[in-house]
């Protein structure tokens, strides 16, 4: 028979583990199925309308969610405008967030507060809309934890835990590190969302001619197509640019992947994402499998729920 104190300590640490995965917990893939049940429908239709017009609306989706999450976790924080009056300093001036679209965002939000007004908050929408997305340009489909609220504060100073394009592996593993997501796994599965949308040519024109780790006939390309300047634009996967397959790694595997920071998954002897990359190219389910896993712990990370933040009904301000 275990003693009182075995006992006490035992209730405190279900009580502790009960405390601090309070938060995770309350996220739930039926959060809305009684406050707005259509939600999903009305979500596909805003961005599926908005991918007829723009192609690169589900990647310009997943990109801003991916930001957001990065700062601070999953709150919409990176929506929301400058507000000196609320002591909100934007985190959209920040290198990282200058070319996010903020748009495409508005016009989801619009279309779910026509059809649920006050209910569904920004983070969740960019959550959901991030695995639509994906879906639409042939990817997998998955639950979306759901009912994270929306944060009353921007952090602009956070957006340098951003990974940019012209971090090193070593940089952008430590940024995967210190939100706790794996450094190898998870930083391998969510850089294939890289397998569709467009990069400007400047994350990348400092790798023509002078990078051994790309492919001298697509540096070739690449330096006709970036006679256009610092912002042409140009697809990231250039075998299937608006799918969403395997074909990102086997890109990196013939020294075609865009970005340096892509490119450095495979090309850096003794990392352990080498091994991961080549196991995604081989096989799409398994890429499927572990991007679906790590888009979870990322929508997971931090997440303001309960009576903690707000639902906004405009995604670029406070109520």
């Amino acid at each position: 028979m275990p003693s009182f104190i075995q006992t006490s300590s035992a209730a405190l640490l279900l009580l502790l583990a009960v405390m601090l995965g309070g938060s995770n917990a309350q996220l739930s893939p039926t959060f809305y199925a009684s406050t707005c049940p259509n939600l999903n429908s009305v979500v596909t239709t805003a961005l599926g309308q908005a991918v007829q017009s723009d192609i690169r609306a589900g990647a310009k989706i997943i990109r801003a969610h991916f930001h957001d999450c990065m700062v601070d976790g999953c709150d919409g924080s990176v929506l929301l405008d400058d507000d000196a009056a609320n002591g909100i300093d934007s985190e959209k001036d920040e290198a990282p967030n200058q070319t996010l679209d903020y748009d495409i965002v508005d016009t989801i939000k619009t279309a779910v507060e026509n059809a649920c007004p006050g209910v569904v908050s920004c983070a969740d929408i960019l959550a959901l809309a991030s695995q639509i997305g994906v879906a639409l340009a042939g990817g997998p489909t998955w639950q979306v934890p759901l009912g994270r609220r929306d944060s009353r504060t921007a952090n602009a100073a956070g957006t340098s835990g951003i990974p940019s394009p012209f971090d090193s592996l070593d940089q952008q593993q430590q940024k995967f590190r210190d939100v706790q997501l794996d450094d190898s796994t998870d930083l391998v599965a969510l850089s294939g969302a890289h397998t569709f949308g467009r990069a400007r040519c400047g994350t990348f024109s400092f790798r023509i001619g002078t990078d051994p780790n790309l492919d001298p006939t697509f540096s070739d390309v690449l330096a006709q197509i970036c006679q256009g300047g610092a912002n042409t634009l140009t697809n990231l996967d250039t075998s299937t640019p608006d799918d969403f397959d395997r074909n990102y790694y086997t890109n990196l595997q013939n020294n075609r992947g865009l970005l340096k920071t892509d490119q450095d998954l495979f090309s850096t002897n003794g990392s352990s994402t080498v091994a991961v990359v080549n196991r995604f190219a081989g096989s799409q389910t398994q890429f499927f499998d572990a991007f679906v896993q790590s888009m979870i712990k990322l929508g997971n990370l931090s997440p303001l729920t309960g009576t903690n933040g707000e639902v906004r009904t405009n995604c670029r301000r406070i109520n």
